[in-house]
């Protein structure tokens, strides 16, 4: 049992796609440090389910681990999993990701990001946890060009759908917040990597085509610039901001002159990034010489629902938890280089 300020914490989290690449390590982390897990994932196809129940397979390999298959958007099998464990951390991970695919699947993002995180509010609203924190993502900065991005900056120019439909989440979690006084954090990825990553992300289709000699396709002719953020990294403050607990507006102190807390709710935004942005062909560079390989090269032009650059202000982060991801793109594409080769090769 955790005592926080006056809140007592039960050290059980429910962790919405929990098979997922994120969702596995936070799980991971939590259950090495002693909490109960409670997962729940789809398992959906968007791409190899057998990744995913390799990731589950390991989960279930400690007795604190609970899985539940189904839809996040399933809202009986939410008011099972809450009048059973009645969690007291929930962190909704669960979503249809992917800038690209959006386009050609928008319903999937209305039914998991839009409908899903509805019923998370929703169940929160009945059951009350002491914290809901919720994922979004760094495109919903859209056409900032205001770098490095903080959370007090504009989200009104999505690029994407899937961009949309998150900062839609955004949004929702704070009426929801505001009305109910649930205790909300967000927190806003910037471009994650790392073992047991997304097939459809670019460091894996990167080192698969490598491998294969075959070419690999670079957007904008290579002229892009992203902040790698290493899961590790991004769990581990996920973790630590579990406890930081936003507070109701006449009780709260603003810890930070930036802080993003709401004046109306306990309600917070919060980055999560390396705060170290890598231009795309450096990137690039750096897995030819961990894979001792050069890439054959397919330039291509930029892609609809795309950005140009992403880099973000942790200071907030900083602030909340006294952490902030350090770990390089080399110690980042080397662990993922040598956690692939074991996985696939």
């Amino acid at each position: 049992m955790l005592i926080i300020g006056e809140i007592a914490i039960n050290n059980t989290a429910l962790v919405t796609g929990s098979s997922g690449f994120i969702g596995f390590h936070l799980s991971s982390l939590l259950l090495s440090c002693d909490w109960t897990v409670i997962g729940l994932d789809s398992m959906t196809n968007y791409y190899d389910v057998n990744l995913k129940k390799a990731r589950l397979a390991k989960l279930n390999e400690n007795l604190n681990f609970q899985n539940y298959t189904g839809l996040v958007q399933n809202e009986k099998l939410l008011e099972k999993i809450f009048s059973k464990h009645k969690p007291s951390i929930v962190v909704h991970l669960a979503a249809q990701a992917g800038v690209r695919y959006s386009i050609d699947q928008p319903l999937s993002y209305v039914e998991s990001n839009l409908i899903g995180t509805f019923q998370i509010l929703e169940i929160s609203r009945k059951y009350s946890p002491k914290h809901l924190l919720i994922a979004s993502t760094s495109s919903v900065y859209g056409s900032n060009k205001e770098f490095p991005l903080n959370e007090n900056q504009r989200t009104s120019t999505p690029m994407s759908f899937y961009a949309a439909t998150k900062k839609s989440n955004e949004i929702m979690a704070h009426s929801y917040s505001h009305l109910f006084n649930i205790p909300t954090t967000i927190f806003r990825f910037f471009t994650v990597y790392g073992p047991w990553g997304r097939p459809d992300m670019a460091l894996f289709k990167f080192t698969k085509n490598i491998l294969a000699d075959t070419p690999i396709d670079v957007y904008n002719k290579g002229n892009m610039v992203r902040d790698f953020t290493y899961v590790s990294d991004l769990v581990k403050a996920i973790f630590l901001l579990i406890t930081k607990i936003p507070k109701k507006p006449n009780s709260r102190k603003v810890i930070f002159k930036n802080d993003s807390i709401s004046d109306v709710a306990p309600f917070r935004v919060v980055n999560i990034g390396n705060s170290q942005p890598v231009n795309l062909l450096d990137y690039i560079k750096e897995l030819e010489r961990v894979l001792q390989k050069n890439a054959k090269k397919n330039f291509m032009d930029m892609q609809d629902g795309d950005i140009h650059k992403t880099h973000s202000n942790v200071s907030l982060l900083e602030a909340l938890t006294d952490f902030s991801p350090k770990t390089t793109v080399r110690q980042g594409i080397t662990e993922f280089v040598k956690w692939y080769k074991a996985y696939y090769v």
